[in-house]
């Protein structure tokens, strides 16, 4: 059953279980999904109110990308899930052979890498959700703005943990290259993510 058809209840049972998967990067995107769907709350709120006439563009727009974004962090959290469990079918290979050793480090390489993408794309979509709450904070109906807030700590929350799972597979990949940049990158969105939480917290306590 894919974790959009789960209820909360399975999934959570799933992430309590003694099954390594799902694990932190299902949970990590579960995070910046409802991340996304605060967000989208939150304009849900603004649009069509007359009140909020001047904001109608804005929060539609902010609306539409939050939705599909919260569809794509509930595909990353089975990303996330297929790639540990490809990881972890790697080292059942035979290794009695130097053959069978070759073959067996270069699938593993490649499934570690693969185990490392998805985290990262999840921390890529956070930090669009959390830029998306940043807008809502803005310009969505002041009476939701609390949630707002939410939406960006929860994105900020699903971010930072996605980090931790890129870094932690980074750990067996030897491609000396690929572990560089692929850490720049993660380093670079945590520090922007880290930023614009603070701006969305702050406007929203001005709006409050």
């Amino acid at each position: 059953m894919s974790y959009e058809a789960q209820t909360c209840g399975d999934f959570l049972a799933s992430l309590a279980s003694k099954s390594p998967a799902p694990g932190g990067g299902s949970a990590a995107a579960l995070s910046g999904a409802m991340g996304a769907a605060l967000a989208a709350m939150v304009c849900q709120l603004t649009v069509n109110n007359p009140k909020f006439a001047e904001q109608q563009e804005t929060a539609a727009e902010v609306l539409r990308e939050a939705d599909e974004l919260r569809s794509t962090l509930v595909w990353l959290m089975q990303q996330d899930t297929d790639a540990f469990l490809e990881l972890m079918s790697c080292y059942k290979l035979p290794k009695a052979t130097e053959a069978e050793k070759a073959a067996r480090n270069e699938r593993l390489q490649e499934a570690a890498k693969a185990a490392a993408a998805a985290p990262l794309a999840a921390m890529r979509a956070c930090l669009r959700v959390l830029e998306l709450a940043e807008t809502a904070a803005q310009a969505g109906n002041p009476h939701a703005v609390s949630d707002a807030a939410v939406a960006a700590l929860l994105a900020r929350a699903g971010l930072q943990s996605a980090f931790y799972n890129v870094k932690i597979n980074l750990s067996i990949i030897h491609d000396a290259e690929f572990n560089q940049v692929t850490l720049a990158e993660a380093n670079s969105l945590l520090n922007q993510a880290l930023c614009v939480e603070k701006t969305v917290l702050a406007e929203v306590e001005r709006r409050m």
